[in-house]
């Protein structure tokens, strides 16, 4: 829905079909005609669309609908906010969405007004640059209305990372090792055990909940502590909770759960 807004937004009246309600399938055939690609999907979503009206007229008009795309044989149902998106979902499922995205922005004045997201130089590439991602993904099991992405615990979290792992006991391996610290009376103990907090900490602050929220997050952040020293690599982050913004910084070695010689 989201795309389709985009690609609707000041769409020329010539583009978009004096006579159709679809305006999303006037511009994908429009393009369609002078973009092979675009052509392709156009023909994939009109068998769709037959598909879906023959289907009306069967009397078990419920069975459900199989799937387009060559790469598998499996057939989800198409819900009505899928087939109300069709276009955008077909080309998005054969990952060619981006290809089409970028074509019709490098074409942008046929189709668009000069003060169009797609026409504007900087916002349209980036929008076409942002559908390489999900492009990319296999849509082999798509999620239903009653599904939700749910993050993993921050004890999760905690194991993934390996962070308290080198610290905590494994007492057998069939139990999981508990999110908390647990102190060691041996030589040195103290310093390992604050160590072992401060990392666990900062991997529960990755975590969004209810308090925080990660707001950003980008690997490899060069960081020079002192003038004499060589930049260190780390993980910088900005979190948001109810009354400020934090903003983190990590090195590599802490994260990774060793921190070796270093200071």
């Amino acid at each position: 829905g989201v795309v389709e807004a985009c690609l609707l937004h000041m769409l020329k009246r010539r583009a978009a079909g004096f006579l159709r309600t679809d305006k999303v399938a006037a511009l994908f055939t429009k393009v369609g005609k002078t973009y092979a690609v675009a052509g392709d999907i156009c023909k994939k979503v009109q068998e769709l669309q037959q598909q879906v009206e023959s289907r009306k007229h069967q009397p078990n008009g419920q069975e459900p609908l199989k799937r387009q795309g060559s790469t598998t044989s499996k057939a989800p149902v198409l819900t009505p906010q899928a087939i109300k998106h069709i276009w955008v979902r077909t080309a998005l499922i054969e990952k060619v969405l981006d290809k089409i995205v970028q074509y019709i922005v490098d074409n942008c004045s046929k189709y668009y007004e000069k003060e169009a997201l797609l026409a504007d130089p900087v916002c349209g590439p980036i929008l076409a640059s942002l559908l390489v991602g999900p492009c990319a993904l296999e849509y082999t099991k798509l999620k239903t209305a009653d599904h939700y992405w749910t993050d993993p615990s921050a004890d999760e979290l905690v194991q993934r990372h390996r962070i308290h792992g080198v610290h905590g006991r494994q007492d057998s391996p069939s139990k999981r090792p508990a999110l908390g610290i647990r102190k060691r009376h041996s030589s040195g103990s103290t310093s390992e055990d604050r160590f072992a907090a401060s990392a666990r900490e900062y991997v529960e602050s990755l975590h969004q909940n209810s308090r925080t929220h990660l707001l950003y997050g980008k690997n490899n952040v060069l960081v020079q502590p002192k003038d004499d020293l060589e930049a260190i690599p780390g993980y910088l982050s900005l979190h948001q909770s109810a009354d400020s913004l934090t903003l983190k910084w990590t090195p590599n070695q802490l994260m990774n759960g060793t921190l070796g010689d270093s200071e």
